[in-house]
């Protein structure tokens, strides 16, 4: 129903199924995707939001699962670019486990950056496969961005720049200007108005919403091409 009101309005509903961080929910319901094999190992369903350890070990039974995931997921939705998060993936976990250390050593990989990277790149062939493309968040390129990824820059233009000169498309997306869950006026004169119009934090009113330019971080008019929006 979501996706055919926003079709006859012309907009597209991009999915964003968060991996291989901000996965404590798949993981507390499958403990076996999970790096099972750390000391104190206990995933718990999180009750608050945030940034938690869990992270998917890069195991063939996780992308076998992933991977029945996103077939669901372009099944329902006809978006041609799938987002798959990529973002706040904390690596202590990857770290720890002996099998995610011995996935990176075989495939030569130098940190847990590059075994991100390594691990989007499966899920990229994955998307490929099924006729979509992959887009995340700033971080999948701190390994190495494939080079048919587009990116979604939250962090800074900085990200954007590297992204840009090494020939991919990307999204901005900068928190400073348009995160909507953001205080459009003071928090003070928000919240005198009822807890219910509580934000995430940070502020950003309207016309500084209005001022962004996300074309001005292109370098030329060949990279301004390569913006999204």
């Amino acid at each position: 129903e979501i996706v055919a009101y926003a079709g006859e309005r012309h907009i597209t509903v991009v999915p964003e199924i968060e991996m291989p961080g901000h996965a404590a929910g798949a993981i507390t319901a499958y403990p076996q995707l999970g790096n099972d094999d750390i000391p104190n190992y206990a995933p718990a369903v999180v009750t608050q939001w945030g940034v938690f350890p869990y992270i998917f070990a890069p195991k063939e039974e996780t992308f076998r699962f992933l991977d029945d995931v996103l077939t669901e997921v372009c099944a329902l939705f006809p978006s041609k670019i799938i987002h798959i998060g990529g973002d706040e993936a904390p690596k202590d976990q990857w770290k720890q486990s002996k099998f995610a250390q011995g996935e990176s050593k075989r495939e030569g990989l130098k940190n847990e950056e590059e075994l991100q990277s390594w691990f989007i790149r499966r899920i990229e062939k994955m998307l490929a496969a099924k006729g979509r493309r992959l887009i995340g968040w700033d971080e999948i390129q701190e390994g190495g961005l494939p080079k048919t990824a587009a990116m979604m820059v939250w962090r800074g233009e900085t990200w954007a720049r590297h992204a840009l000169d090494r020939g991919n498309e990307v999204v901005m997306a900068p928190n400073s200007f348009l995160y909507l869950d953001y205080y459009q006026a003071p928090k003070e004169l928000e919240l005198a108005k009822g807890i219910e119009y509580e934000a995430i934090g940070g502020y950003v009113p309207i016309d500084k919403v209005y001022s962004y330019d996300p074309g001005a971080v292109a370098k030329d008019a060949e990279q301004a091409r390569r913006i999204l929006g």
